[in-house]
């Protein structure tokens, strides 16, 4: 009878681990091919980075430009293709910078609506500039950062899938080998672990 138990619980150790090891290669496979997808991605669009995204140079031109408070890259793609995540949100943070002295350090919401003839802008449909339509003209500025935001905000997504992807091998890896040891335990015959049997009360009175 013990020995039913014992192979019946190797048994099951043995599915479990096989359970194991197959989400974890799953888990890592998707992974992989994630973190493939990203970079081929990245790849096709051929995206480069100027002679500008390095934190020394974007420093110097911020300054010229009169940006502060605005916080700077440390990282650099200078001359580099951009092929991975961190490569991507490196690059969307120099055209965050690069946005801002377009703008005068201003963001979208803080931009005037309306263009005006001094290049000021205004919230005032009245004293904005009229287009070859007779409407009132709306910032240009306002088009450079929605431009800026929608390239970053690609370039952002490729790094948060590529983390997705490391994550999935890190977790499948974690998986696959606890499975690899728990049908190594059960293989070499250790005996897994069990609840220890209750304790039979003793007789009332009986001496201790």
């Amino acid at each position: 009878m013990q020995t039913s138990h014992s192979q019946t619980r190797r048994i099951g150790a043995l599915v479990a681990a096989a359970v194991l090891v197959v989400f974890g290669i799953a888990a890592a496979g998707q992974g992989l091919n994630g973190r493939s997808t990203v970079h081929d991605a990245l790849v096709q669009e051929a995206v480069v980075g100027t002679p500008t995204m390095s934190p020394s140079v974007i420093a110097a031109e911020a300054r010229k430009a009169g940006l502060t408070g605005v916080a700077l890259p440390t990282c650099s793609v200078a001359g580099k293709q951009i092929s991975s995540g961190a490569d991507a949100r490196c690059f969307a943070e120099y055209m965050r910078v690069d946005a801002l002295m377009a703008t005068g350090g201003k963001t979208y919401a803080q931009m005037p609506r309306f263009a005006t003839k001094d290049g000021k802008g205004t919230h005032v449909e009245a004293q904005a500039m009229l287009g070859p339509d007779g409407r009132p003209m709306n910032n240009p500025a306002r088009n450079v950062w929605v431009t800026a935001t929608a390239l970053s905000n690609a370039l952002n997504t490729s790094y948060m899938a590529e983390q997705v992807s490391l994550f999935g091998i890190a977790v499948g890896g974690a998986f696959l080998l606890v499975g690899l040891a728990l049908a190594a335990f059960a293989l070499s015959g250790v005996r897994l672990p069990k609840a220890s049997p209750a304790r039979a009360r003793q007789p009332e009175g009986a001496m201790s």
